[in-house]
């Protein structure tokens, strides 16, 4: 009984490892040394640059960067800002970023290498803390760190504090299609942030293979890496939504994304602040920038391309390690052939036997399906049982860590009681060979879709020497058969955390997945427990009273605020007002405008104002008309030449406005459209312009310095055009014509979606 217990408790130590050893327990204080990087100055920038929401537009997103402007200066850098407008067909945003630029010269003349970052925070509410400010502080002291050694680079350092990352990588665009820099640029390092806490995950972006990158990461040797090509593989399929990308699409660079995921519960909103960045987790982007900005200043960058692909994954120890995707399917050759051996080898030795082989493939088939079951309707029953979950869009409530924690003891139970039906005294080995069979197979899957987890046949090759083992002895030590587990444990257990808090609670059926496969691997040591029921029993006992737990925060309150939103809507064409929701649930707040018996969404939903999740409104009640200025409307030209008319539209806001967003019904056709002497360009694919727009939606003019749209677009000659015009301002809560209150502590603005917004809609026909 002790030697099981100790095997036990290294099995637990395996899997506290996997977690701790993903980033540093400890942050580096304000006496470091001048040559290194100092998370506590890194701190000291940030607090002055997130004082106070910084979006496009507003007061104190010209303070943030005058101070990163004047903070780069002290470094000795001569800086720029970059200016002009930018359009995204993919988000649909127009704006006018304000790039901050500097350039630190090299010795020889070879390509560059560029620290990235954004300084923008999304609107309206974003303190903006972790995503960007993290990145900027980071590269500031870096910077700073580096330049004290007095060492010039080989290759030119250029830094990159992009503008309106959040309203659709604008800032990022214009420089990449428009600075005469870009053309330098070899290599990119993209500081970002898409929660407040946690280990900083590297992804790679490139149009070819990762190979060089990968060498070239692996030699820069940073001390706490988290890399795997399964992360790779997975975000080339995914619509990516990162500066780099811009880079990689338009400029063909190669570049590495470093990005924490944790406390995703944060993300986007007021609670993204400067107290509430994990500090660690800093010191962790500054663990990364310091290795690579050293290694690669003085890299050759011309030869990062490659065509070759390797599967790599971070372990305790070893850091990270790679191979060529040349050795995949050899290593699952040999595998099978290894396993097909054994199996006849266990036969043979009656270790094995068939029938007993047989009978252990039901539990590992059935805890897939009963896992696989409760995974994919887990979050669908708990949105049933607690709606007010449906307020948080991006779908990781503030009690998830609980969730992810109930659904693994719930899979682990669900595990062990099927497993303690088909125990019989010393035939483990017998009930090792299944499981190992399965992982073969899904190794074989993936060799041929998805090439970047083809390191899951690692742990194969340690099951399959735990089976041999088991064939060889009947009572075989269990500290080996615990230590033998420690690769599958080590490299597994974090994606089980990983896929729910990046992706939302949605996929927490990859946690309970992941924890049936992981588990079958641990029959080698659990199989001879005969009393995995027990077991089973106490995992359930855990499951409920994690989900108690759980309940037990599932309400909102001031340490877990609820996200909710307003908006007035005046509708200048009928005189009427509405106040308008994004919420589900009302509450106090909201009620006292909406009522509560509020009207449901009707003629406002064909409107659908960007957002990250497309949310529509959903519930609107009648308001007072509030005397607004409503926007001046002129059209300058209207001439026909060659049969198409041309049209020259002048819209000018008379308060102070922060977005305009136009819609046009996908019957009318614009042949070209200009915006304030920048032209919208087509896709290749379209004939036209906004031939493929969403929603009817042509585009969304996030206002920087300009109040004005100077509008230039042709049309059929006899088109009867139609544009709405929706005219937004984010001082819904200061405006003294509302007098609307202050949430109550135990409240935000909901993120993703426009909010504390007054908005004034137009039609402009041109017939």
């Amino acid at each position: 009984m002790f030697k099981k217990i100790i095997a036990f408790l290294l099995i637990i130590i395996a899997i506290y490892w996997s977690f701790s050893a993903l980033m540093p327990n400890k942050i580096s204080q304000l006496d470091a040394d001048d040559n290194t990087f100092s998370t506590q100055r890194a701190l000291v920038h940030l607090k002055e640059i997130s004082k106070a929401p910084h979006y496009v537009g507003s007061p104190e997103h010209e303070n943030v960067r005058n101070y990163i402007v004047k903070e780069l200066e002290k470094l000795g850098l001569e800086t720029q800002v970059q200016d002009g407008y930018s359009y995204n067909k993919k988000w649909g945003s127009l704006t006018k970023p304000k790039n901050i630029l500097a350039r630190l010269k090299g010795t020889d003349n070879s390509k560059a290498l560029m620290l990235l970052t954004h300084y923008d925070s999304n609107p309206h509410s974003s303190i903006g803390s972790s995503d960007a400010g993290s990145g900027v502080v980071t590269i500031l002291e870096g910077l700073r760190a580096y330049l004290h050694e007095g060492k010039q680079p080989k290759n030119d350092i250029i830094i990159l504090i992009s503008d309106a990352e959040e309203l659709g990588l604008n800032g990022a665009e214009l420089f990449v299609n428009n600075h005469a820099w870009a053309k330098d640029v070899g290599l990119v390092l993209n500081f970002e942030a898409r929660g407040s806490g946690g280990p900083s995950y590297m992804l790679i972006e490139t149009n070819g293979g990762n190979q060089n990158m990968v060498k070239g990461f692996i030699e820069a040797n940073p001390k706490y890496p988290v890399a795997n090509s399964l992360a790779y593989s997975v975000y080339k399929k995914l619509p990516n939504d990162t500066d780099l990308t811009i880079f990689r699409e338009d400029g063909d660079i190669e570049g590495f994304n470093f990005a924490f995921i944790d406390d995703h519960f944060d993300y986007h909103t007021a609670l993204d602040n400067y107290e509430r960045l994990d500090r660690e987790t800093l010191e962790h982007q500054g663990s990364y920038l310091m290795p690579l900005l050293h290694y690669f200043s003085d890299t050759n960058l011309n030869n990062l391309k490659s065509d070759v692909d390797d599967v790599y994954f971070n372990v305790p120890l070893f850091k990270t390690v790679s191979y060529p995707n040349t050795w995949i399917f050899p290593m699952l050759i040999i595998a099978i052939v290894l396993f097909i051996a054994l199996v006849f080898y266990g036969i043979k030795k009656r270790m094995l036997n068939s029938k007993h082989m047989l009978i252990g493939i039901l539990p590992g088939i059935a805890a897939l399906v009963i896992n696989g079951v409760i995974g994919y309707f887990g979050w669908s029953v708990l949105k049933a049982i607690y709606p007010q979950y449906n307020e948080i869009l991006h779908g990781f409530t503030y009690n998830g860590y609980i969730y992810i924690l109930a659904f693994t003891f719930l899979s682990a139970g669900v595990c062990m009681w099927l497993y303690n039906k088909v125990y019989k005294p010393e035939n483990t080995a017998s009930l090792v060979a299944p499981p190992l069979l399965l992982w073969i197979v899904i190794s074989a899957v993936m060799a041929f879709e998805l090439k970047g987890a083809s390191f899951l046949i690692i742990p194969v090759y340690f099951g399959l020497v735990s089976l041999f083992i088991l064939v060889r002895q009947k009572h075989p030590n269990l500290f080996l058969m615990a230590l033998l587990l420690f690769p599958a444990l080590m490299i597994l257990s974090p994606f089980v955390k990983m896929f729910p808090v990046g992706l939302g609670l949605k996929t927490i059926i990859a946690t309970t997945l992941l924890v049936s496969l992981i588990f079958s691997l641990c029959i080698s040591l659990f199989g001879f427990s005969r009393y995995k029921n027990r077991w089973s029993y106490l995992l359930f006992f855990l499951a409920i009273c994690c989900f108690i737990s759980a309940h037990l925060k599932s309400d909102f309150n001031e340490e877990r605020p609820k996200p909710n939103s307003l908006v007035y809507i005046l509708d200048s064409d009928k005189n009427e007002a509405v106040w308008a929701t994004y919420d589900n649930i009302l509450d106090p707040w909201t009620e006292s405008y909406l009522t509560d018996n509020p009207d449901h969404i009707d003629s406002l939903s064909k409107f659908t104002i960007a957002s990250k999740y497309k949310t529509q409104f959903t519930f609107t009640k009648k308001a007072n008309i509030k005397p607004l200025k409503h926007p001046y409307i002129d059209v300058k030209k209207d001439t026909i030449v060659d049969g198409k008319r041309e049209i020259k539209l002048f819209i000018s806001p008379q308060r102070n406005v922060n977005r305009l967003e136009l819609f046009s019904d996908s019957t009318n056709v614009f042949l070209s459209f200009n915006v304030n002497g920048y032209t919208i360009p087509k896709a290749e694919s379209e004939t036209y312009v906004f031939e493929n727009r969403r929603f009817n939606r042509l585009f969304s003019y996030f206002v920087a310095d300009d109040k004005f749209l100077e509008l230039e677009f042709t049309v059929p000659e006899n088109q009867s055009t139609k544009i709405d015009l929706l005219e937004a301002s984010f001082d819904m809560l200061d405006n003294p014509l509302f007098r609307v209150p202050k949430r109550p502590a135990d409240m935000i603005p909901k993120p993703f979606v426009l909010n504390d917004a007054v908005v004034i809609k137009k039609t402009i026909q041109i017939d």
